[in-house]
């Protein structure tokens, strides 16, 4: 199978040698044809436009900047849509707009050809070393039919849903690790200000209940089904706890403002009569504000965790 591979930047220049490495014959281009070296040094074959590369290839992978980029690759007058055959897949890697990617796949359906949104999580260094998830919106049929390409470059291709539901997870993923990295500087500065040394305080918390947890995997207790009763960690002294820590902050004159957002959630569940509820109650707020409402069923949750548990035991 001809794989064609657009935009050799950071991360997908490693992406591209992972499916060369596996074997497939590569058809590459990128704005800069140095980019593109290696891989033809490797054996690639270099195209003239991303029109060219779809012309000869049944399946074509892009990782580009931004949204305003897959776009023109896309659908531009020398893009990938103009030189693919009907019922050819193409694959966007990048972390683009959900909107944007739905418009895509919309002008690629009209043509008989399929376009899934498949944005990549694992930095260049799971890029290099193929330890990368790929999240898949789409045809499921598609990406069933592609998933050992796919595999090649990542080692956790995932099925999310329709056309734009990858791209959504991949935005949910990255506005939380930068809103933590917010949080995480915020107190760590009130805890050195404070007097505790920057490396022992981190080999402190790193093994407390936080930092032994993966960090989605505290939804699953209470977020996830819904249910806050009996406590784990009553609302009461959670409040009583943030408390405590932005009133240091204030002692230190170290500016918290996600804290002191984080104390006005809980000084408002508890003004619902919820302090005896688990901690994790405050979080129906930002639910009614959304107008959504999360209750996965227990058994679904527990199916998840024992997959992925079993997946670890058979690589240990």
């Amino acid at each position: 199978m001809q794989v064609g591979f657009i935009g050799l930047g950071t991360m997908g220049g490693k992406m591209a040698a992972n499916l060369q490495r596996a074997g497939y014959p590569l058809m590459v281009y990128d704005v800069r044809r140095e980019a593109a070296a290696p891989h033809l040094a490797a054996g690639a074959v270099w195209a003239d436009s991303p029109r060219q590369v779809a012309q000869n290839c049944e399946v074509v992978f892009s990782s580009l900047p931004g949204p305003s980029d897959v776009e023109e690759v896309a659908l531009g007058e020398d893009g990938v849509l103009g030189g693919m055959r009907p019922g050819g897949a193409y694959f966007d890697l990048s972390t683009n707009s959900p909107t944007v990617v739905r418009r895509i796949n919309a002008a690629f359906a009209e043509r008989g050809v399929h376009m899934l949104d498949a944005p990549v999580s694992g930095g260049p260094r799971g890029a290099a070393t193929g330890k990368l998830a790929i999240w898949v919106g789409g045809e499921q049929r598609i990406f069933d039919q592609y998933k050992p390409v796919l595999d090649a470059v990542g080692d956790q291709a995932r099925y999310v849903g329709p056309i734009g539901a990858a791209t959504v997870a991949k935005l949910v993923h990255n506005c939380a690790g930068y809103m933590l990295q917010r949080a995480l500087s915020e107190v760590f500065t009130m805890g050195v200000k404070a007097g505790v040394e920057p490396l022992t305080l981190w080999e402190a918390v790193r093994q407390g209940a936080l930092g032994r947890a993966r960090t989605f995997d505290g939804l699953a207790a209470h977020f996830l089904p819904g249910i806050y009763d009996p406590p784990d960690f009553a609302l009461r002294l959670a409040h009583k706890d943030v408390t405590l820590a932005t009133a240091l902050g204030r002692e230190m004159d170290v500016p918290m403002p996600m804290a002191n957002l984080a104390l006005a959630e809980l000084t408002q569940a508890l003004n619902r009569g919820w302090s005896e509820r688990d901690s994790r109650v405050a979080m129906l707020l930002q639910q009614e504000r959304a107008g959504v409402q999360i209750a996965v069923d227990q058994s679904r949750i527990r199916e998840v965790l024992d997959r992925e548990r079993e997946k670890r035991d058979s690589k240990a």
